[in-house]
């Protein structure tokens, strides 16, 4: 059920998602998406398209979706990286077609959750999709752009696969809504990233290398953030910037309230608990440390 066949929005009277819930089912959804950047499978299927630089594979593989777009498309669509980071992937669409880059997205997927032996019995699969279906098929996707380009691609006919892509629209989904929250809070792209990783949980020189932000415009948002009081001088977290952080993230969370809405609280949990295999099974392979799976 894609964005051909979208039955009507779930009527009002549905179950209230606690947001403690929504926060669940977002990391699990995001822990089992996480995989596909990090695993040598993607490497490889970009190698045989003719792509050997990570940066460049990682803005084909995720901007597939979308079509043949120019860069400044993926830019605006990415917020958070650099347009001299996006520039990198001109020239994709002629090495290989879009179309080619998200079958080879999904044979990367497909390796790789099978490689690490993940756990999901086909009943499983089958009940997490009896989930997460209706939730692709009814969001709003308006101002969603990556949610709804991957919304439109064919499913697989791998099962374990066509989940993961369902996951990926919803992952996709709520970085949708999370950039509509980061505008509405005047935190530009660069800000984000030197506010998050001030936080400790994302490696500056990953980020820096990654999106390619220049000295001195780290330094400018650095700036910002220290007369907004979340950074002090030394650009150190404050308790007003950590407090301004979790703030934004629970008006993400807010935002994905009405996502979830048609599961109820009850089905919104399992469906987390269902996916959870897939973060575990990579993250005793050693590719991430697992996120904490429900009981």
């Amino acid at each position: 059920m894609h964005l051909d066949h979208v039955p009507a929005p779930a009527a009002p009277g549905d179950e209230a998602v606690a947001l403690d819930a929504v926060r669940e089912v977002s990391d699990a959804v995001s822990a089992a998406h996480l995989f596909i950047y990090l695993v040598p499978e993607s490497a490889e299927e970009a190698a045989r398209l003719g792509v050997t630089e990570q940066g460049r594979s990682y803005l084909a593989f995720r901007s597939a979706a979308m079509g043949a777009v120019p860069w400044q498309v993926t830019s605006a669509a990415f917020y958070n990286f650099s347009p001299r980071a996006v520039r990198e992937m001109a020239g994709v669409w002629d090495a290989a077609s879009p179309e080619r880059w998200q079958a080879a997205r999904f044979t990367a997927a497909g390796r790789a959750m099978r490689r690490v032996g993940v756990s999901l019995t086909d009943d499983q699969i089958a009940e997490a999709r009896s989930l997460i279906d209706p939730v692709v098929a009814g969001a709003d996707y308006a101002g969603k752009v990556l949610a709804a380009a991957n919304a439109s691609v064919p499913l697989p006919s791998d099962p374990l696969v066509a989940l993961w892509q369902q996951i990926t629209v919803v992952r996709e989904w709520r970085g949708d809504a999370h950039l509509v929250v980061l505008a509405d809070n005047r935190l530009g792209p660069c800000d984000c990233l030197v506010l998050h990783t001030a936080t400790g949980q994302l490696p500056v020189g990953l980020i820096r290398a990654t999106r390619q932000w220049n000295d001195e415009e780290w330094n400018a948002a650095t700036a910002r953030l220290v007369a907004r009081g979340w950074l002090d001088e030394t650009g150190a977290l404050t308790e007003a910037g950590r407090a301004a952080r979790e703030r934004i993230e629970r008006e993400t969370d807010a935002h994905c309230a009405a996502l979830w809405a048609p599961l109820g609280e009850t089905g919104t949990r399992r469906l987390a608990f269902l996916i959870a295999p897939v973060n575990e099974a990579f993250a005793a392979a050693g590719t991430f440390q697992a996120v904490s799976r429900a009981s």
